[in-house]
């Protein structure tokens, strides 16, 4: 069956591909000290850097869980792998013409160039369903989108769990994520990812629908840096029945970026909230890093970024600035 074949693998890739995410903050808020030595002093010279680069990096991983594609906190990442693939893929794989679920090996020409192979081994290739240890892989071989976008690289995907109705998109799915070299190059980045994580997809109560995204370990090089997020893990729900649709958005994980002097941990120690494509307009996103902490927190489409250099819990420098400058 072309169409279920293709819907899997594009609900796995397109509703996995999102990029942009009130409180009074004040400076003596107390969020009782920073965690454990991780590596990066964080000081009023290189907060605002150690605090995008993390966010980013959680916007990256965050991404392989998303739901839509276009959606809230991710809009903005530029290191968002998942957003540029799944878009591509969904052109690529459109292109199958099986009848079956699936045949091994089917292999589609790419608009501008290359090709994209999808090979999968299921145990029901009767009934339009997924079961668990069924195995997906999609490789891409210097596939030309003609819109600017080149993707090489494999992606391969094993079911962990599958519960509810495919075709009628009412399920709950959780699947084994590997990406191999998986690279998307464009005119201003070179992307390319290697690791595994595991993505929870629930669209039981659908048009509400939500995502978690975990892993032990992540590493994206992007251009001249390279970041490798470990033991992290997000959270994402999207209500599209409202309009404007709100979603949320939670993160946590352990990051090591070239672009940083050291390991940071970061997490959302308050809800991630916005709607749309619209950056967070409530919650917050923390950094630690040796005995210091940098914290942003969303007000409407200004952020407010403290900064605790000293590892005591209180934030004795604040930055005012809006979305725009900080993604900027």
């Amino acid at each position: 069956m072309k169409r279920t074949l293709v819907f899997i693998l594009t609900s796995i890739l397109v509703v996995i591909g999102c990029g942009d995410s009130s409180y009074n903050g004040s400076s003596d808020d107390n969020d009782g000290g920073v965690g454990p030595n991780t590596g990066t002093n964080i000081t009023s010279a290189n907060a605002t850097t150690v605090l995008k680069v993390s966010y980013e990096a959680a916007q990256s991983s965050a991404g392989l869980g998303d739901l839509s594609g276009e959606t809230g906190f991710i809009a903005a990442g530029p290191n968002n792998v998942a957003k540029v693939g799944g878009r591509l893929f969904a052109s690529a794989g459109s292109m199958v013409t099986t009848s079956q679920v699936p045949l091994p090996d089917q292999i589609s020409d790419c608009d501008g160039g290359g090709t994209v192979t999808i090979s999968a081994d299921i145990a029901d290739v009767f009934t339009p369903t997924l079961s668990p240890g069924d195995v997906f892989a999609v490789v891409f071989d210097m596939c030309d989108d003609a819109l600017g976008t080149v993707t090489d690289g494999r992606l391969d995907y094993v079911i962990d769990a599958f519960n509810g109705d495919f075709l009628g998109g009412f399920y709950d799915l959780t699947m084994t994520l590997t990406l191999g070299n998986f690279q998307v190059a464009t005119a201003a980045d070179v992307l390319t990812s290697n690791g595994d994580v595991t993505v929870t997809l629930n669209t039981v109560n659908a048009p509400a629908v939500s995502a978690s995204v975990s892993g032990n370990s992540l590493t994206v090089d992007a251009n001249a840096s390279s970041e490798t997020q470990t033991n992290f893990s997000s959270a994402l729900t999207l209500d599209a029945g409202i309009s404007p649709s709100p979603y949320t958005m939670t993160a946590s994980g352990t990051l090591n970026s070239t672009q940083l002097s050291g390991a940071v941990n970061y997490s959302t120690p308050t809800l991630l909230q916005g709607f749309d494509n619209d950056y967070p307009s409530s919650g917050q996103f923390l950094v630690t890093g040796d005995n210091s902490s940098v914290r942003l927190t969303a007000e409407g489409v200004t952020v407010l970024i403290e900064i605790d250099a000293d590892g005591d819990g209180i934030y004795e420098e604040m930055i005012n600035t809006t979305w725009a400058e900080f993604t900027n």
